[in-house]
């Protein structure tokens, strides 16, 4: 149901309501409404993300964090898990675990979150949702110098993103890959993973990847 069918929803169920004496559907319309509110909530917070991300860095330290954006998170994940929407619950769980991880820079905080994103996802069949958990498992891995298991998850993730077409995303991946194959001393490997991302990203005019592989070669 679109979010206009409930909001229409609600002002049917206060007419009947009001003007006929019957409230039954006021409870149906009340969970519509929790409904849009949460697809909004989680909507904004990844808008305040993607301005993060966005930000230029002042004298190499990250942008502030929009004090908003967390708030959004766990409200799209409380209305969620309330309506009995797995599916919603398991990408709101990813997002906070994400600013947890990728803003704070609090892997251990984030961690149990992606973990439960991720086997919620993977019972709903949400492909995409799975696959970013995936990759931030990884790069938690990766940050505590497990590398195997870094490589194994990142690869998990790139296949899920192949599957649903999510190529830019696959180049992403293998950066971190990349990254991984030098800790691990394969220089080749990363730099013919580099080359394999930068073909794929420019293909599909992804110009932000395209940039973190230049950077990649030049730390690696």
């Amino acid at each position: 149901m679109s979010t206009d069918d409930r909001i229409e929803r609600a002002r049917a169920a206060y007419e009947r309501a009001v003007f006929g004496g019957d409230s039954s559907a006021l409870v149906d319309a009340e969970r519509g409404l929790d409904a849009v509110e949460a697809d909004a909530a989680l909507a904004r917070g990844l808008i305040l993300h993607a301005r993060f991300q966005s930000a230029p860095a002042d004298a190499g330290s990250l942008p502030a964090e929009d004090p908003a954006e967390l708030p959004l998170f766990e409200r799209a994940l409380e209305l969620y898990r309330a309506l009995g929407d797995t599916r919603g619950e398991a990408e709101a769980l990813f997002w906070v675990g994400c600013l947890h991880q990728f803003i704070r820079r609090d892997h251990e905080t984030a961690v149990p979150y992606l973990e439960r994103s991720c086997r919620l996802a993977a019972q709903t069949g949400d492909k995409p949702t799975q696959s970013e958990a995936l990759r931030h498992l990884g790069i938690a891995a990766h940050a505590a110098g497990r590398l195997d298991e870094a490589r194994e998850r990142l690869d998990e993730s790139s296949r899920l993103r192949r599957e649903v077409g999510a190529l830019p995303g696959v180049a992403s991946n293998m950066i971190g890959l990349a990254y991984i194959a030098a800790a691990q001393d394969r220089r080749a490997d990363a730099f013919a993973t580099l080359d394999e991302a930068d073909a794929i990203a420019r293909a599909h005019g992804a110009h932000a990847i395209v940039r973190h592989i230049e950077q990649a070669r030049t730390q690696i």
